[in-house]
């Protein structure tokens, strides 16, 4: 166990992106992908259906995009039908769990409100037409999250084509993609990573998987290069790093590292049988994690910049010239990892929460349940104000005290299934549930 001296000297370490960037939440876990704001200040731990609601607006459609705030803009995605729409299942399934491929026409879109009054500004359509490929009884046509550089707003689904919007929700560019088969049928859900001019999209899948990058003013392919792996779900993340700049992409075989022209930097083997949560870097290190639970691989890694050539750990081994601590069993299957006040939270999907020094991999408290009364866990944690954040598929989230000692402090109940990862800004939590959207504030 940890001492709070070296827990209080590991908090000082600074996240890898400046604390000054805009308050924005550009893309799926805000800057950085860490889930973790750069502004605090007035973002409340209590809630429920009527208690620091701000708004709550109905989201015609269903998906599990998370929103994403640019400026007094929220923006997020959703998939219709004419006859509506079923809830999707949470929890985990035995035998087939793809829903069958629908015959009824869909419309996808992409929605806009306002931060202030959750009024609805644009609702444009991305694309009609009847599903070509099935998904997942806990996917949607619309799972991908939206990518903003302040400017543009870039949506996406992986099997059916990407668009380029203005702020005022008119279409700038459409890119087409062809469907892919994926395993079982489960669909597609990574979302697009942006950095300058270029936009990052990685699609693994049971035909041919690639990793693209895309012109963000045009659409057009700047280059492509193919990825050795089957299905996949992970989105890829931009680290820059105080060596270079990389495109990371977590696969079920191999996480790899890519230059912004599509070079092959390293690869890490030893990885789960499924790949769902996203990498991050905090305190200039990246972490990648991977925890399918029917896996005998579930790794977290911790990597240092620099790296080259294959840097997979032999068996029995933890750390390398570049990862400086891994945990060979401590992956979550859903939840992407969270890096807070110098610990390393994991969070799994049937509801339980583990601690680890930040930079050094030791354990600071093992698994600890957070509510016999909680569902499973598929939205990532989140943190701020000292608290940690985990929300349940039921659209509950429990609040856990961020620190060396495991605290659960309470829970804030919104009542309807939920299952995308909140997005934090200015001020204000925004919580997506099958058909709400609300804005919490203090």
């Amino acid at each position: 166990m940890l001492t709070r001296r070296r827990l209080l000297a590991a908090a000082t370490v600074a996240p890898f992106w400046p604390r000054t960037v805009q308050a924005d939440w550009p893309q799926f876990r805000g800057p950085g992908s860490t889930g973790v704001p750069a502004d605090e200040a007035g973002l409340p731990h209590r809630w429920d259906a009527a208690t620091n609601v701000a708004w709550q607006t109905k989201v015609d459609g269903s998906g599990w995009s998370s929103p994403i705030v640019s400026g007094e803009r929220v923006v997020l995605t959703s998939a219709e039908t004419g006859g509506g729409h079923a809830t999707p299942r949470g929890g985990f399934y035995e035998g087939a769990v793809e829903s069958p491929k629908p015959d009824e026409e869909h419309r996808w879109l992409a929605h806009c409100l306002d931060l202030g009054t959750g009024k609805a500004l644009w609702a444009s359509e991305l694309h009609r037409g009847v599903p070509e490929v099935g998904r997942h009884r806990k996917n949607t046509y619309a799972s991908e999250t939206c990518v903003t550089d302040g400017k543009h707003i870039f949506a996406h689904v992986g099997d059916l084509g990407t668009w380029c919007l203005d702020l005022g929700g008119q279409v700038v560019w459409s890119k087409r993609w062809r469907p892919v088969r994926t395993r079982w049928g489960y669909g597609t859900a990574s979302s697009p990573a942006l950095h300058e001019g270029r936009l990052y999209i990685t699609n693994d899948n049971e035909d041919q998987s690639y990793l693209v990058a895309l012109d963000k003013a045009t659409g057009r392919e700047i280059w492509r290069v193919p990825r050795g792996e089957p299905t996949g779900w992970s989105t890829p993340i931009v680290w820059h790093n105080e060596m270079r700049t990389e495109i990371i992409s977590m696969g079920r075989n191999k996480i790899r590292s890519y230059d912004t022209d599509g070079t092959s930097l390293w690869e890490l083997g030893r990885l789960s049988s499924l790949a769902i949560p996203t990498p991050f870097a905090s305190g200039g290190l990246l972490y990648v994690t991977s925890g399918y639970h029917n896996s005998q691989e579930r790794p977290i890694y911790a990597i240092k910049p620099g790296a080259s050539g294959d840097i997979t750990l032999p068996e029995g081994q933890t750390s390398n010239n570049y990862i400086v601590w891994s945990v060979p069993q401590g992956g979550p299957y859903h939840p992407s990892g969270l890096v807070y006040m110098g610990l390393y939270y994991t969070l799994f999907d049937r509801g339980f929460l583990t601690c680890h020094d930040a930079r050094t991999g030791e354990e600071v408290y093992g698994k600890q349940r957070i509510s016999r009364e909680s569902g499973n866990f598929t939205a990532s944690p989140w943190a701020y104000g000292g608290h940690i954040f985990c929300l349940d598929e039921n659209g509950t989230t429990y609040v856990v005290e961020a620190g060396p000692e495991y605290r659960f402090l309470h829970s804030n109940p919104l009542g309807e299934m939920c299952m995308a990862t909140p997005a934090i800004a200015k001020g204000s939590l925004l919580i997506r549930t099958h058909s709400q959207l609300y804005k919490i504030s203090g």
